[in-house]
């Protein structure tokens, strides 16, 4: 995978991308309509599955608007002000059935196709994370989506659905969006040219200088630390769902580099929203 950024094309996915959003919301809803208790909580979160499940079917309704050209509002791309929005428009949505809830999952996430495929949002569209062009957005939803999912398949004891390849079109979202979710405290002190390579697969470089962090879809020439991740664990770290220190326990984090003691300060560097 020489490049994660991607080429908008009016009606034209990345190769891969509509097939992963449609058989990940396909999966999702065979998790919900597998006989799911919707009331088990969620493991790490506040969530119930009915909860959860409901988020995911409003978030793609999100998206699929969005492509359509539909300006919404969702918060300041805050963890805090996404958080509010989050339990806001779950206040005013009280589906909470897994049927209909993997209907709509899935409707979404095939409007969303259906309006990419169409161009009907040319250019970048404000999301909850910032402006971002219709492919980064398609791979805004298939991250949304992994992430959801893997909650709930935690929840209700079966397998999830990240896999190497879905990892690789979630880089563009996470590329784009890393920069809006840095924490502050962290970086201020910190100079340092990371990269971050997936087993096998992509790479790309972040740079932290002054306070502010860029990420570059190519690896700096002289990095200070080049950390090697299995694609899940990455993912998994990414979205706060794994802690470092047993994945690096594990053996799925190698470190490199002149400046090894770097590693372990990255994944604090970003504020999983």
């Amino acid at each position: 995978m020489e490049s994660v950024a991607g080429q908008d094309v009016r009606g034209a996915l990345p190769e891969g991308l509509g097939a992963a959003i449609r058989e990940t919301a396909e999966e999702i809803a065979a998790l919900l309509r597998g006989g799911a208790d919707m009331g088990l909580a969620v493991p790490g979160s506040e969530w119930t599955v009915g909860e959860a499940a409901a988020h995911l079917a409003q978030a793609n309704e999100l998206m699929a608007d969005l492509a359509a050209g539909r300006t919404r509002s969702y918060g300041d791309g805050t963890p805090q002000s996404l958080a509010a929005a989050n339990e806001q428009a779950l206040s005013e949505f009280d589906e909470r059935r897994a049927e209909p809830l993997a209907a709509m999952i899935v409707a979404q996430a095939d409007a969303y196709l259906r309006a990419r495929g169409e161009g009907a949002a040319e250019g970048t569209v404000v999301t909850p994370l910032g402006p971002m062009g219709p492919d980064v957005l398609g791979s805004y939803l298939l991250t949304h989506m992994l992430g959801h999912g893997y909650d709930l398949a935690r929840a209700l004891g079966r397998p999830h659905m990240i896999d190497r390849a879905r990892v690789e079109l979630t880089l563009p979202f996470l590329i784009t969006a890393m920069p809006r979710v840095t924490d502050s405290a962290r970086t201020a002190a910190l100079t340092a040219r990371y990269t971050i390579r997936l087993w096998g697969g992509a790479r790309f470089g972040v740079t932290v200088r002054g306070g502010t962090v860029s990420v570059d879809p190519q690896p700096p020439n002289r990095p200070d630390c080049t950390i090697l991740v299995e694609p899940v664990t990455f993912l998994l770290m990414a979205l706060g769902r794994r802690g470092q220190w047993s994945a690096l326990a594990q053996g799925r984090i190698l470190v490199r580099g002149r400046k090894p003691w770097l590693a372990p300060r990255f994944p604090a560097l970003f504020k999983a929203p």
